[in-house]
């Protein structure tokens, strides 16, 4: 395998691994198959490298350890999927934030599980379809968006990204985070993120 062929594979596993953070993260058959694939490349590459034992080189011995890498990261799909988390906040706030005004304004339309379809479907603010939940709490005025990050349609917990600024919302959610720091925190004013089994 080439130093070329195998910035190909890294490329194409970039690639993926961003079509399944965004478009298909409840199809664990892709995972699957991306696993398989990947696994399937690591093992030809390793038997190759020991048929041809006399022509080790450190070039070689990088090249597979780049696969193995690649392949255990991709088992351990948090580590990746934590950082796209990173740059998806960052990069999608100002986004997020428009999305807020026209809650406020009312410029969504709500179905009857208070779900409401994105006007735009590039860029994906709430994967698993671009959807966001709204809960409006009629009686103080105030209003909680939920954008997913990860979207649980099936036994996987939910993992959100959530505006809010109703005070018994905000009680409930330093609540989650005091119950578990790890999967929960305040991201700044209003904002908190969140893992947990909703309504998805």
């Amino acid at each position: 395998m080439s130093n070329r062929t195998l910035l190909y594979v890294f490329i194409v596993w970039c690639i993926l691994t961003l079509i399944e953070y965004f478009l298909l993260p409840y199809f664990t058959l892709f995972w699957l198959g991306l696993s398989f694939v990947l696994a399937i490349v690591t093992i030809a590459y390793i038997i190759h490298l020991l048929t041809e034992i006399k022509l080790i080189s450190k070039r070689r011995v990088l090249r597979v350890l780049m696969l193995i890498v690649m392949l255990y990261i991709n088992y351990q799909g948090w580590i990746v999927h934590g950082y796209i988390e990173k740059l998806d906040w960052k990069i999608f706030y100002n986004k997020r934030i428009s999305v807020i005004k026209q809650v406020e304004e009312n410029k969504l339309s709500i179905n009857n599980r208070g779900v409401a379809k994105l006007p735009f479907s590039f860029p994906i603010l709430s994967n698993g379809g671009n959807e966001i939940e709204i809960f409006q709490n009629k009686q103080t005025k105030t209003f909680t968006v939920t954008f997913w990050v990860y979207r649980n349609y099936f036994w996987r917990p939910s993992t959100c990204f959530i505006y809010t600024n109703d005070k018994e919302e905000v009680k409930e959610l330093e609540e989650q985070i005091r119950d578990d720091p790890k999967n929960n925190w305040k991201i700044q004013d209003n904002w908190y993120r969140t893992l947990g089994f909703g309504d998805g």
